[in-house]
């Protein structure tokens, strides 16, 4: 850190400052600060007025050059999971807090030390930050990785709009009271505020002059990492090859840049690359109640008193309505899951845990909300699903009680499947009626559409496979079978295992009018059996060995439904959401189901 220009700008930015306050401000002893005064004097950066204070000269304006910040990079794209529900509709960076949205909060004060080469980085709702270019004349950055990995990928992703620039490291979700940037800045440094007693903060430690000398993640009255970081050109010089060579490795996804820059501290980016140098960073100490990192809505509450009873959340307003209690009593607020067809989270009132479900977008395309509320109404008096508190069949949003200690059925314990099957065989036989079909010959011509509207089947022999099941669709249909109520969707992930031994089944979204078979052909393929693992379940679902037909039927509705779902996984990927081998998996049911019965066509 250049204690010089430190010392000019911090005059130049108040010219009426006198040593004893430079000496707080800098964390310098009052001596050092004297001897300061007398270099930059004597080096022609500073003067005398005639009112007896300091003044820089245009040498010092001139010495100051270098470090005059070129701009500032926000991160921005992640997706805030420990504010849902708020995050399910704005992005962390985009809530307000005292009536003004955080990140336009850091664009003005960085305007205010004259910084307005601006880039901000985004993924999740992307779109959302876009009225910034014509507000703020912003750039946006987009990081395809922002679902699947940390901020090392971001600033990778950014690495050259940091290249060769002294640049800020900014959060999009950090408030800062006062305005703590500058136009000249004398020295790479990370923002840090004093913890009292046991943290989990990334901890610093320094030398004399402020440089950092280590990082420990957790520790005891501490100061640790916590906002904003200046980039130094000669930091980033130093600092990006280290960091592109970490992000060339694997397993480096989830880390954070941070982590880099610790390793390179400790001695480990030696380890993992050669020739590596680490740079200098220093602590940027911040008086308590400057910077401000939010951790879930609970901590805005108390800090913004908006948010006690008014989020201006469409979740948060439907729990406060439904329980008719004001908003400051849903607590304990947790993301649940984050996928394209559902939203959830789990929320407590009065001591007791609920889950609110928010359908994605898009769902509508998907999903028939009204239908799935009629098979909720029709098979409410079995007792055997989840325990729904609200259901709108308009939009899909659903409020249900939260099973403490509950856990999912396991598809390799012969003890859950009995159960899971039990309960089948229970709903089954009600002989329940809706007025809506699950029809797998339209179910798989629509999710073709859809993956044909959106680039195209990928699996090249996919016309013949496509002509296979076809065949298998005629055959089945020509049989007749019986149509009752089924799930559709009976994964052993579906199945609750109550503390009492009871079990639920939830998820009911595809759940109509079709043959009770499919329901053990899709169990089977959920759990990846094999065939014969799939026909020993059907035979302990029937209580009986299944006849010839039965047999038949099974294996050509593994098929087709796998052939469905590897239809559903390519839209799906065509979408964004990636499945893995799940895709292959399903299509591989299809051929290998096919190849069973060719023999019985």
């Amino acid at each position: 850190m250049n204690r010089q220009a430190l010392l000019c700008r911090s005059i130049l930015e108040a010219p009426s400052i006198t040593q004893r306050e430079l000496a707080e401000q800098l964390f310098l002893s009052l001596g050092t600060v004297n001897n300061l005064v007398k270099e930059c004097l004597h080096a022609g950066y500073l003067e005398m007025t005639a009112e007896g204070r300091y003044q820089v000269t245009a040498a010092g304006l001139d010495f100051l050059e270098p470090f005059r910040v070129d701009g500032a990079l926000f991160i921005a794209a992640g997706f805030g999971s420990r504010f849902v529900p708020l995050t399910f509709e704005t992005p962390k960076g985009l809530l307000e807090v005292q009536g003004e949205r955080m990140i336009e909060r850091q664009i003005k004060q960085l305007h205010q030390a004259g910084i307005r080469n601006i880039t901000i980085v985004v993924g999740y709702l992307k779109e959302k930050f876009e009225y910034l270019i014509d507000k703020y004349d912003v750039t946006l950055l987009y990081n395809p990785e922002y679902s699947n990995k940390n901020t090392l990928a971001t600033l990778y992703h950014a690495r050259k709009v940091l290249k060769g620039k002294n640049m800020y490291i900014l959060s999009s979700d950090n408030w800062m009271r006062e305005n703590m940037y500058h136009t000249y800045e004398c020295g790479a440094w990370y923002s840090s505020v004093r913890m009292s007693g046991e943290t989990s903060e990334w901890c610093l430690s320094y030398n004399k002059k402020g440089l950092i000398t280590d990082v420990t993640v957790g520790g005891h009255d501490a100061w640790v990492m916590y906002g904003p970081v200046f980039f130094s050109r000669e930091f980033s010089d130093a600092f990006l090859p280290v960091l592109e060579g970490y992000y060339e490795q694997p397993g480096t996804e989830q880390f954070y840049w941070e982590q880099v820059y610790m390793d390179l501290l400790k001695g480990a980016a030696a380890k993992r690359l050669q020739n590596v140098k680490c740079p200098d960073m220093y602590i940027n100490r911040q008086p308590d109640n400057q910077v401000y990192e939010f951790e879930n809505l609970e901590e805005l509450r108390l800090f913004d008193p908006k948010y006690q009873n008014q989020s201006n959340n469409k979740a948060m307003e439907l729990v406060s309505k439904v329980f008719q209690v004001p908003e400051s009593e849903i607590v304990h607020i947790r993301c649940l899951k984050s996928g394209m067809t559902n939203k959830s989270f789990l929320f407590q009132i009065h001591g007791k845990h609920y889950i609110c479900r928010i359908p994605g977008p898009g769902t509508e395309l998907l999903i028939n909300r009204r239908q799935e509320k009629a098979v909720y109404d029709t098979v409410a008096p079995l007792g055997i699903t989840e325990r729904v508190l609200y259901f709108n069949g308009e939009n899909g949003y659903k409020i249900s009680e939260y099973y403490e200690g509950a856990r999912t059925a396991d598809s390799e314990n012969p003890e859950d499947i009995s159960r899971c099957l039990e309960l089948l065989r229970t709903f089954h036989q009600a002989g329940l009626h809706v007025d809506h079909s699950f029809d797998l010959k339209e179910r798989i011509g629509f999710y073709e559409g859809l993956c044909m509207a959106h680039g195209g089947i990928p699996f090249e022999d996919y016309a013949a496979v496509r002509q296979q099941m076809n065949q298998l669709l005629d055959r089945i249909e020509g049989l007749h079978r019986p149509r009752i109520l089924s799930h559709i969707d009976p994964n052993v992930d579906n199945f609750l295992i109550l503390k009492d031994g009871s079990v639920r089944l939830i998820d009911w979204e595809y759940a109509g009018m079709a043959d009770p078979i499919l329901d053990i052909a899709m169990c089977a393929i959920y759990s990846y059996y094999d065939f014969d693992r799939a026909e020993a379940l059907l035979d302990l679902y029937l209580k009986r060995p299944a006849t010839e037909e039965e047999r038949f039927v099974l294996t050509a509705f593994m098929a087709l439904s796998g052939f469905l779902w590897s239809l559903w996984a390519v839209y799906k990927s065509a979408l964004g959401e990636e499945f893995g081998e799940y895709t292959i998996i399903m299509y591989r049911y299809g051929k290998k189901g096919y190849r069973r019965l060719l023999s019985k066509l």
